[in-house]
Order: C-alpha cells, then sequence, then structure tokens
C-alpha cells in the first residue's frame, strides 16, 4: 500500500489555500487582504472592492469615487486578495506618469511586486530569452500608449484581472476611428477589468457608453439603442438602474462621518508674460495662422498646430527644439531632399501623447481633408521667407 505524501506540514498549508477560496459575494473573501495591508482602510473602500467581487460572471466593474476618496486603494485590496488567491497575472494600464507611483504604493501599502514595462525594459527581458514580457511572475504595470502599441502581447495573457487607472481617457474607445483605444479594447477582450475614474461623466452622456464598451460591448446594446433609450427620451431611472450593476460611486458627502477634510481656501495668483515671451507667443501664433506653409506638412496642418501650441505653454527651450525640427523640414526642401512628416513623438513625451490622442481625434479627420487636397509645387520665395522667419 502506498504511503502518502502529504505530510502534516503540507496539509495545513493546503488547509490554508482553501480558507483563501471564499465566493464572490462573501464579504470574508477580503480578510486576508485586509490583514496583509499595511494602511488604514475606510469603510467605502471595502465596499468598492467587494463590489468588483460581488459577481463571478461579471466582466468588470467602474469604480467612479469622488478625487481623493482613495480608487488605488480599492484597486489595491482587490490586487491584494487576487495576489494571495495565487493569481499573478495582473496587469495595471494607467497614464505614464503614474507607472511609477503606482509601483510605491503597490509595494509600501500591500507589500506586492510589480514591474514596469515600457521600451527599454521589453527588449532587456527580450535579450534574456522571455518569450512574452508581459508574462511576469509579478504586477504588470505600462502606460496606455504601450499597452496599446503592445496589444498583441498583451492578448496573448491570460489576466485574472486588468485594472485601468484614470479610465475616462477611453471614453471615445468606441470610435473606430479611436486607435489607442481600441487597441486596448483587443488586447484585454477577454479579461475582468476594473477602471478607475473620478470623472465617468464630463460633457455626454455618450462617455458614459464609452466606458461601459470597455467592459463589455454590449451593457447597453448599441450605440443608436443607447442615444434613443436614454438622450433622446427621458429614462434617468433606468439608466441609473443599468449602471448600478456594473458602476459605484462614492462623494466627499458621504464619508464626512469618518473622514474629516481640511478645508481649502484657492488662492489666484495672476501671472502676466514678459515683453520678449509675449512677442514669441504672437509671432509664432501668426506664423501658425498662415493659410499655407511649408513647415508644417499638409496632412498634419491641424494636429501639429495643436501640438506646438502645447510645447508655448511648457518652455522656451521646448519651443526652440520644436521650431529647430521643423527649420530643419524646410532646409531639405530648399535643398531639393524629401521632407519627411514632422515625427510628433518626438515633439512630447509620452503621458502628453496620451492626452494629445483624446484631443485630436476630429483634428485627424480635417488632416486627412487637407491631405487629399495637397499639391506638390513649392514656391521657392515664400519657402525662402519661412526660413529667414524661423
Amino acid at each position: 500500500m502506498l504511503k502518502s505524501i502529504i505530510t502534516p506540514f503540507h496539509a495545513k498549508y493546503y488547509a490554508n489555500e482553501l480558507v483563501l477560496q471564499k465566493s464572490s459575494n462573501d464579504d470574508s473573501r477580503l480578510s486576508s487582504s485586509l490583514f496583509n495591508s499595511s494602511l488604514t482602510i475606510n469603510p467605502h473602500q471595502i465596499d468598492a472592492a467587494l463590489f468588483a467581487f460581488k459577481s463571478p460572471l461579471s466582466k468588470g466593474v467602474l469604480l467612479a469615487d469622488e478625487v481623493g476618496l482613495g480608487k488605488t486603494i480599492e484597486a489595491g485590496l482587490v490586487l491584494c486578495q487576487l495576489w494571495s488567491e495565487r493569481k499573478r497575472h495582473l496587469l495595471i494600464i494607467c497614464p505614464a506618469a503614474l507607472r511609477k507611483q503606482w509601483s510605491l504604493e503597490l509595494l509600501e501599502k500591500f507589500n506586492l511586486p510589480s514591474v514596469i514595462l515600457e521600451s527599454k525594459t521589453y527588449n532587456e527581458f527580450i535579450k534574456s530569452n522571455k518569450a512574452n514580457p508581459f508574462n511576469q511572475d509579478k504586477i504588470v504595470i505600462c502606460s496606455y500608449q504601450y499597452a496599446a502599441k503592445m496589444y498583441q502581447d498583451v492578448a496573448a495573457i491570460n489576466w485574472a484581472t486588468v485594472v485601468i487607472d484614470e479610465a475616462h481617457k477611453l471614453r471615445n474607445s468606441y470610435r473606430e476611428s479611436n486607435k489607442l483605444g481600441q487597441a486596448i479594447k483587443l488586447g484585454t477582450k477577454n479579461c475582468k477589468k476594473i477602471l478607475l475614474t473620478a470623472t465617468p461623466l464630463q460633457n455626454s452622456l455618450i462617455e458614459l457608453y464609452g466606458l461601459s464598451t470597455v467592459i463589455d460591448d454590449y451593457i447597453f446594446g448599441d450605440l443608436k439603442s443607447f442615444r434613443q433609450d436614454y438622450i433622446n427620451e427621458d429614462n434617468t431611472d433606468d439608466l441609473k438602474y443599468r449602471l448600478s450593476g456594473f458602476c459605484k460611486r462614492t462623494l466627499r458627502k458621504d464619508v464626512t462621518e469618518y473622514i474629516n477634510y481640511t478645508e481649502r481656501f484657492p488662492i489666484v495668483k495672476e501671472f502676466s508674460a514678459s515683453d520678449v515671451e509675449q512677442q514669441l507667443y504672437e509671432e509664432l501664433s501668426a506664423f501658425l495662422q498662415k493659410e499655407k506653409s511649408y513647415a508644417i506638412p499638409v496632412s498634419q496642418k491641424q494636429l501639429t498646430t495643436l501640438v506646438i501650441r502645447k510645447v508655448m505653454a511648457s518652455s522656451i527651450s521646448a519651443v526652440t527644439q520644436t521650431l529647430q525640427t521643423i527649420l530643419e523640414r524646410l532646409l531639405k526642401l530648399q535643398d531639393g531632399l524629401p521632407a519627411e512628416d514632422l515625427n510628433i513623438s518626438e515633439m512630447l513625451d509620452e503621458d502628453a501623447l496620451e492626452t494629445l490622442e483624446e484631443e485630436s481625434e476630429d483634428l485627424e479627420d480635417e488632416d486627412k481633408e487637407n491631405r487629399d487636397n495637397k499639391t506638390d509645387e513649392i514656391d521657392r520665395e515664400e519657402l525662402e521667407l519661412e526660413i529667414s522667419q524661423l
């Protein structure tokens, strides 16, 4: 007769693993996470984390607490619990500027390991013979831009949960023209998702529809049905009921019983540009408003103008670098060499590019129309004038 290979130690270990396995609607499911975390957790945060677990059939939730109520903590509780259940395929998609903050908070508050994936670290993993760098034994953190760029690698992993921070950036993801949103949806199509945003609704109810499609394309049916039911007709109560199934929002006024907020007093300080700064702004604005210009490719007219105006709000050195890039293009045209389109990604950092992605959708159609109407004839005198102006 074969002897049992399970020792008393193994028996206790497996018993503990079984204790950690709770049903999705069991309030005690978060118990291990609460013990493992090193921070003070508020009732509404526990409630939100339980909401994320409430239905095993749910494809995801939208946690839309007001600013400052700890949505990161809520998502962290969920990740901590999944980690304690030995589920290692966890992904966080966030703005580039928040990647290190996420990594630090996971380590300090929940003792969870993470790795930030970007081009540099991705290539390092490839060199170390890792087939898919997104396949990690740590929580993976990456930016919106990188998740969209590497959507095929993202889709190859069976993620237990994908957390999307500042999810309002995907409010237009239902549009086919929204390349970033469409790519992220493809990469996370069959995964459970937790969307975090303090502003689920900014300008139109359509934004709620857009966010819902990130979780499930069929929560509200198609766009035409949503417009008819909730925009053309006043079905507010029904909309609230439908939202309650996947969206949870807590306001500051709801938590004053146990959170004392410091009263804030806004201080307004006026800023006046110097004469030199004002002159630069006016001359550059006049340059950008020229109907015909060789400095900016016709196919990028609207988008590049938007980028340059953003750079103008940054620093003189940033403006100088951008103008130098444009000047190099003009000098190539002067020498009769082919001048490629401007590389927008070199003018802005990754986080600014994400913001630009949202704002530029309508401009792409205008640039496409301009591209169709472009001509190849060059007026040498006009070209020389533009070079002298720069």
